[in-house]
């Protein structure tokens, strides 16, 4: 059973998930203020964050329950509810660490299924032809979110009573629930939340099953477009010599100005074209432009310029992913949000093991041993992937994605 509401325009629909976005930038920037100014070291406070985001890998397990029982406009604001009462309880609570860690780990979990269940619900009520446009304005409201909650989160905490400021915190990132009053939602499984548990295996193992699937996840997992070094860039800026105001002024405005012209791009990019090709090419074109800052001279403005290029092609690559996960899920998907949660999740893979590949390159040949290793595997990497996908049936080279394989409701056939 569907609401009477009409379906409300891409960008509103789109910017309901700024609760991801919000409760990411309190997490990465606000809380560790928070935690700085109560004297705790800062080694602490950077094991703590890493605890906490660490769930956006293994917070998957509990997505199937997300597809059953309740609506996914349930699931969703539920959850953005929950993430808000955990953050109040965890401004209230800096200086009981493990209480504090446990519980910025749970609204981690509870904002990411949110933004999970509101996947699947979209997916399912989005016209196809305006999918990647949904896309672009998912990520403006993740990039818009963390932005708002870094800036104003930060400011209003810290000069306001403790009590007042976790009352703030807490709001700020369940306010975009109120957008989920203008969306239809159509009816739930009436499956049972525990046989969702029960029946995981089986429905990883049938996602598994779909060649759709098996081919974004190839694509997630390589690290072809992963752009990692907007994660190490600012702790560099030494090399470049600038200061730490300019640091900060270029890591934010980066993040937000390129952040949002990449997400604005997207659909006019990706009109016509084909996403997995399309992803390849970015990750190509991206890795170019990180191999011509090795030539440039190490001042403020290539710092500067370097934040801005790396934030533009990893908010087209965040956006052409949710772009493949939305045509890996197809319409009236009864695994929407299940699959939205697995693939998402999958994309944070290589951001962590470049991550990794980046510091090593750095250790050995400084800015250009990290630049030539982030950019040589990426390269490498698309241009085998795409000859891969190119030489397979169904690749998504070829033929139209909706007439390669034509989705099939998966839990139907295990009943």
């Amino acid at each position: 059973m569907k609401s009477n509401h009409a379906v409300p325009p891409v960008w509103l629909m789109g910017l309901s998930n700024a609760t991801l976005g919000l409760s990411t930038g309190i997490i990465f920037f606000v809380m560790p203020q928070l935690l700085a100014a109560e004297h705790i070291p800062e080694a602490k406070i950077a094991a703590i964050t890493a605890v906490a985001m660490s769930a956006n890998f293994w917070a998957v397990i509990f997505s199937p329950i997300l597809d059953v029982h309740f609506s996914r406009r349930w699931y969703a604001a539920s959850f953005a509810w929950l993430a808000s009462a955990l953050l109040f309880t965890a401004v209230l609570n800096l200086r009981h660490l493990l209480l504090l860690e446990v519980v910025l780990t749970l609204v981690v979990v509870t904002a990411g299924l949110s933004a999970s269940a509101l996947g699947g619900w979209l997916s399912s009520i989005c016209p196809h032809d305006k999918q990647n446009q949904l896309s672009a304005w998912m990520n403006i409201a993740l990039v818009c979110g963390t932005g708002i909650a870094s800036v104003m989160g930060g400011e209003l905490v810290r000069h306001l009573p403790v009590i007042l400021g976790a009352v703030i915190a807490g709001a700020m990132i369940s306010i975009p629930t109120i957008i989920f009053l203008f969306m239809p939602a159509p009816g739930p499984d009436r499956r049972l939340a525990g046989e969702s548990f029960a029946q995981f295996n089986r429905e990883v193992l049938a996602l598994l099953r779909r060649r759709q699937v098996l081919i974004a996840l190839l694509l997630f997992v390589s690290p072809c477009s992963s752009f990692a070094l907007t994660n190490i860039l600012g702790g560099l800026g030494a090399e470049f010599h600038a200061s730490p105001r300019v640091v900060s002024l270029a890591g934010g405005g980066g993040a937000f100005i390129s952040g949002l012209l990449g997400c604005l791009l997207f659909p006019l990019i990706a009109r016509g074209r084909r996403l997995r090709l399309l992803y390849l090419v970015n990750g190509i074109v991206g890795s170019l432009f990180t191999l011509s800052l090795i030539v440039l001279p190490h001042v403020p403005w290539t710092f500067g310029l370097a934040l801005l290029g790396e934030f533009l092609f990893q908010a087209g690559s965040y956006c052409i992913q949710i772009g493949i996960v939305f045509e890996t899920i197809g319409k009236d998907n009864p695994l929407a949000a299940t699959t939205f949660a697995f693939l998402t999740a999958a994309t944070n893979i290589p951001v962590t093991y470049m991550m990794v590949a980046d510091g090593r390159g750095y250790a050995m040949s400084g800015l250009a041993g990290s630049f030539s290793i982030d950019a040589a595997v990426s390269i490498v990497a698309c241009i085998l992937l795409g000859l891969f996908l190119y030489w397979i049936p169904g690749g998504g080279f070829g033929k139209d994605l909706k007439t390669i394989e034509p989705h099939e409701p998966l839990l139907q056939q295990e009943r």
